[in-house]
């Protein structure tokens, strides 16, 4: 199973140059066996623009969070800890295998009756054809997303392949 995490333009910008190595939430996925993550920009770019693998999640008090991956971030301390406000708990997503669409996708052409979500939904098909190939760094590929039975989608796309590494 795949999730579509929706994320703020200048924080997908963050991930994208390698800043921001953590993407935090208040709430997590309850289905624990994802395979991809992709990356929707949410207003006003609108698009998928790529996707990554889970390093790890780990649950812990903001403060903790804070203290432990500030500095992998990307964000400050006022945007992290307005965001917490009264939360108890949070969520740091250790990004991984970072992949970035040349050719970013519009779900709304992919995925039928696409709603942005407001934080995450998941996805019962994966938006990746199954060929081991596919993961190489500049192969073009066209394939179909078979997302609903009864609807066919074929785009083409570019990956270029970014290496976050951790260092805890």
């Amino acid at each position: 199973m795949d999730v579509i995490l929706s994320i703020k333009p200048k924080y997908v910008d963050a991930i994208m140059r390698g800043e921001k190595k953590f993407e935090f939430r208040k709430n997590i996925f309850k289905n624990k066996k994802i395979n991809y993550v992709y990356i929707y920009a949410s207003s006003p770019i609108k698009r998928i623009v790529g996707y990554f693998r889970i390093q790890r999640i780990i649950e812990d008090n903001p403060e903790s969070l804070w203290n432990r991956f500030k500095d992998r971030s990307g964000i400050n301390d006022d945007e992290f800890f307005k965001y917490f406000k009264d939360n108890r708990k949070g969520f740091a997503i250790e990004i991984g295998d970072l992949e970035k669409f040349k050719n970013p996708i519009d779900p709304k052409k992919t995925i039928p009756d696409f709603i942005p979500p407001q934080s995450f939904c998941y996805l019962e098909t994966s938006l990746l054809p199954k060929s081991k190939n596919y993961r190489q760094n500049n192969i073009k590929k066209t394939h179909i997303c078979r997302i609903s039975k009864n609807q066919n989608f074929s785009h083409q796309e570019t990956f270029t392949k970014y290496n976050i590494s951790s260092e805890e």
